[in-house]
């Protein structure tokens, strides 16, 4: 038996889930490339894949310098960030431990959420921005905007968990609601795609859509269920949470687009599960099964309505990143307050079982603050590289596609054996078949 003053001991059955779980995490990114990579025009695949790769890079160098000690350190005031005590990882060894793991493994998981953070972000801009700004961004809005908001929520001395008293388990306001804002701030600064609301503009590729949904749905076991730091019974929760949200957000969304438009798309199918996923995210740890349900298709509905806002407010959202991950991560985040149980929190309840309105307030409180940081921010941020550098990329690239213009390379020219040079194979399109899908969405 240990004793009550005994020091921390490293569990290897927690260890072993969170290594697999901060994989699964991290293929998320892949995954949504693919996702965001089926959702754009034959012109632009490569650069919107392009987007999320060199997050991994951008957001793994920015973390490991000092991200992890900003968001994790000891908090240096007020909640409000953490030190540069761990600058560049200084001073933790592979015995140091962050509960009974090793806290080189806590600070790789966590580097994982911030990884596909910034990456969905891209999908809110996608088809004008130019590469080499939106590699600029990424580092500084990791530092600037991610950064804060993690040790916010996250850190065991952030002002939103340990002053306010909110709960966000996996990351509704950290993931969803923050790259929701700054996805929104990006697609005002940039401004409408050429051609927005006038030209249909289709997914190209909806297979690729659905690969990319399902990895994303297979990597958020990880998300979620790692969360709990441990292979115990709150991550079981937190994993069964998951699917069923996820499948309450596909149905949700196929029965509004079915009454609706008359058909029930793949397309839909895969934004009603991402819904779902989203919404879940913050309030797996905090709600029963038949919270998880409702939360999830809740988010499936109201997302098939709210993914048309752009178009009557004008904003162009590319691939929906407001209408779906803000809207769903703000619905999670706030059904916290009516549907989160004691014997799942350990403590605060919901309105619906007996908690009264606090947490609900603090959950809007959250949410409200999250949202307002993130858009001021990364606007600040957007109009600096924009002075600097130039965010929006040339009209004539725009037109003839960021794959070749930028990249020089195109996602479906594959070439003629023994036939024409480099040059001219770098240089030549063969645009995909445009697909059947007659949905009114566009992207």
């Amino acid at each position: 038996m240990l004793l009550a003053d005994s020091p921390p001991t490293l569990d290897s059955g927690d260890t072993a889930w969170l290594l697999a779980c901060t994989a699964l995490v991290l293929l998320m990114t892949p995954g949504l490339a693919l996702f965001y990579g089926g959702m754009v025009r034959t012109k632009s695949v490569l650069n919107m894949i392009m987007m999320s790769f060199t997050s991994i890079a951008v957001v793994t160098v920015v973390w490991l310098l000092a991200g992890y000690s900003l968001a994790f350190g000891k908090d240096a005031g007020w909640g409000l960030i953490g030190s540069l005590d761990h600058l560049g990882m200084s001073g933790i060894t592979p015995h140091d431990l962050t509960g009974d793991v090793p806290t080189l493994l806590f600070a790789t998981f966590q580097l994982t959420f911030a990884i596909i953070t910034a990456a969905l972000i891209s999908g809110a801009i996608a088809d004008r921005a130019k590469f080499g700004s939106w590699v600029a961004f990424t580092a500084v809005w990791t530092l600037l905007v991610y950064v804060p908001v993690a040790h916010w929520v996250f850190a065991p001395d952030g002002w939103i968990l340990r002053h306010l008293g909110a709960l966000d388990f996996a990351g509704g306001t950290v993931v969803e609601v923050n790259c929701g804002a700054s996805g929104l701030a990006l697609a005002l600064l940039l401004g409408p795609r050429l051609g927005f609301k006038k030209e249909a503009m289709r997914p190209h590729n909806l297979p690729l859509v659905l690969l990319g949904a399902g990895l994303l749905w297979f990597g958020w076991f990880g998300f979620n269920g790692g969360s709990a730091m441990g292979a115990n019974g709150l991550a079981a929760a937190a994993v069964l949470n998951t699917q069923a949200a996820g499948c309450a957000g596909l149905l949700g969304w196929l029965v509004v687009e079915k009454k609706r438009d008359g058909h029930a798309t793949t397309l839909g199918a895969a934004s009603g599960a991402v819904a779902g996923l989203v919404a879940i995210t913050p309030s797996c740890g905090s709600v029963d099964l038949f919270g998880a349900l409702v939360i999830g298709l809740a988010a499936g509905v109201v997302c098939c309505y709210a993914v048309s806002w752009k178009f009557r407010l004008g904003y162009d959202d590319s691939l929906d990143v407001v209408g779906v991950h803000f809207v769903a991560g703000v619905l999670g985040t706030v059904l916290i307050g009516l549907f989160a149980t004691a014997v799942m929190t350990g403590g605060p309840a919901g309105l619906l079982h007996g908690g009264g309105l606090g947490q609900l307030g603090r959950q809007l409180v959250a949410v409200l603050v999250v949202a307002g940081y993130a858009f001021g921010a990364t606007y600040g941020i957007g109009r600096a590289i924009d002075r600097v550098m130039g965010f929006r990329a040339e009209p004539e690239h725009e037109l003839t596609g960021l794959d070749l213009a930028v990249h020089a390379e195109n996602a479906y020219d594959h070439g003629v054996l023994g036939h024409g040079s480099a040059t001219a194979h770098a240089t030549s399109v063969h645009p995909h078949g445009a697909p059947a899908s007659d949905r009114t969405r566009t992207v």
